[in-house]
Formats: C-alpha cells, sequence, structure tokens
C-alpha cells in the first residue's frame, strides 16, 4: 500500500482547520499529522512532524504564510509541498498558477480540493519537488511578503516584486542652499499650507514639497502616514494612546503628540505592533 501523504494545515481561523480537516478525511491516502493555529507554531513543528504537504494560510497574526516560508528558509529547514489558502479570490488565480503548487479559496470547495491533491499526488509520484521548491523560493526571495494584499496584487497585475530603493540623504532647498538631512534622522513631518516642515532631532527645516511626494520617496517600513498632514518615522515613536473620545494618538520620544486619523489608523497600529 503506497505510503499516506502526511498533510499539516496552518490557519488562524479554528473553523476554517475543522473545516479542511473534515474534508481531508475524504482521501484515503492523506493523513492530517499536524494543525497550527499561527505562522510562528507553524515554524517550530514543520521541521519537527516533516510533512509532505502543508496547507497554508497566507494572512495571519505575527507571521503571514509568506513569511512563514521565509523563515524556514533562513532556518535552512526543508520546505515540504505548500498549498496556499486564501480568501484573494481576485489576484489568486493568477498569483499562484505562476508561484505556488497551488491554491484553495476560502470558504474551501470539495471540487476545488480534489484537484489540488491530484496536483499534489502527481508532483509526489513523479518527484517534482525541486520545481516547486524552485519557484516558491523565487516568491519569497523576491519579496518579503510582508503586506500580503499588495505581493498578490502585483503578481496578478504582472509587476515586479523588486523591493524599491529610498534614499538615506532628502536634499532640502532653501533659497540658495542645500541642507542634506540624513532620513533617519527624521522624527515627523507635518504640512504648513504650501510648504513641509522636516522635524529631525534638533532642528526643522522648511520645504516645498506636496505631502503625497515625501510619502513616496520615504521608506513605507520606517515612516508612516498617520493624518492627511503628518508622516512619522516609526523609529521615534514612545506610544500609541487612545482617548476616551475613541481618537488615537502617537507620542514621540520627545513628547511630541500627534493625532492619527481614522482613515489610518490601522496601518499606525500595524507598524507599532511589529
Amino acid at each position: 500500500m503506497q505510503n499516506k501523504i502526511k498533510a499539516m494545515i496552518v490557519d488562524d481561523e479554528p473553523l476554517a482547520r475543522k473545516g479542511l480537516a473534515v474534508r481531508l478525511e475524504q482521501f484515503d491516502n492523506v493523513e492530517v499529522v499536524g494543525e497550527c493555529h499561527n505562522g510562528l507554531e507553524a515554524v517550530t513543528l514543520i521541521p519537527q512532524l516533516q510533512p509532505d504537504l502543508v496547507f497554508l494560510d497566507i494572512q495571519m497574526p505575527g507571521l503571514n504564510g509568506f513569511q512563514v516560508i521565509n523563515k524556514l528558509r533562513e532556518l535552512n529547514q526543508t520546505i515540504p509541498l505548500i498549498v496556499f489558502v486564501t480568501a484573494y479570490d481576485s489576484y489568486a488565480i493568477k498569483a499562484f498558477d505562476i508561484h505556488a503548487l497551488d491554491y484553495v479559496l476560502k470558504p474551501i470547495d470539495e471540487t476545488r480540493l480534489s484537484e489540488a491533491m491530484d496536483k499534489v499526488s502527481t508532483v509526489l509520484s513523479m518527484h517534482q519537488e525541486g520545481d516547486h521548491k524552485h519557484r516558491l523560493a523565487k516568491l519569497v526571495a523576491d519579496f518579503t511578503g510582508d503586506d500580503c494584499e499588495e505581493i498578490l496584487r502585483k503578481l496578478a497585475s504582472g509587476e515586479s516584486l523588486d523591493s524599491p530603493t529610498y534614499p538615506d540623504i532628502l536634499a532640502i532647498k532653501d533659497g540658495s542652499e542645500v541642507t542634506r538631512v540624513n532620513v533617519d534622522r527624521i522624527q515627523w513631518i507635518d504640512a504648513a499650507g504650501d510648504y513641509m516642515c522636516v522635524h529631525t532631532e534638533g532642528d526643522t527645516h522648511i520645504m516645498r514639497r506636496t505631502m503625497k511626494e515625501l510619502e513616496e520617496e520615504l521608506d513605507p517600513k520606517k515612516f508612516v502616514r498617520v493624518h492627511r498632514s503628518a508622516i512619522v518615522n516609526i523609529q521615534y515613536v514612545s506610544k500609541l494612546v487612545s482617548h476616551v473620545s475613541g481618537e488615537y494618538h502617537l507620542v514621540l520620544n520627545n513628547g511630541t503628540e500627534l493625532k492619527v486619523s481614522r482613515s489610518h489608523r490601522d496601518r499606525v497600529k500595524d507598524m507599532i505592533n511589529k
């Protein structure tokens, strides 16, 4: 009798894990050897259990699906076959047809799951794991996977996944003078009419640029838009405070307090929690 395919399920939603486990019971050649409720647990258990196949949710707290794969690679661990589980139906077809063994959409359809398992069986029987892992490695090597929706959008539209480069110096012109400001020393930027006030650790520089232009020039992993008229360097944030009124404010290391608008609140909270 053919050895069973050892499968793991990684998903932060208990009902999703249970539903997939129940559906996999119909496959006589599949044995679910473990379940993980987040990416950190998956990074620990995958090397221990050494499954042949992992059903990997993409959007999870802590480590998302892309980051799980990247972390396993960093630790020089063997990466099993991956079938992504995603709710991003508008992107999934193009994205995963190129880079993954297969994908299933939430809620999981039994017919679609059968097709995915047929593909898994074929790959395992023909020893084609190498090709799958090469494509998977290319995916995580090209992009860190920090923003799930952005990477899927780019994959689907055929855009390059190469990480953009951002300048270390911001050149600020004031009359006949140009001051070179180290970007890492910028604490926050706010708008003052038609001008931008660039606040560093000891000075405030005035420049005539739009907020949108500055936002595009600054590394989004370091700088976050907190309001229509303010951008903050996250490394200078001391704390995020919620008020009784429902408003949120960022407090910087120097005591400066900046209001966080409702439209930017989720992004700010994500940056703070990393």
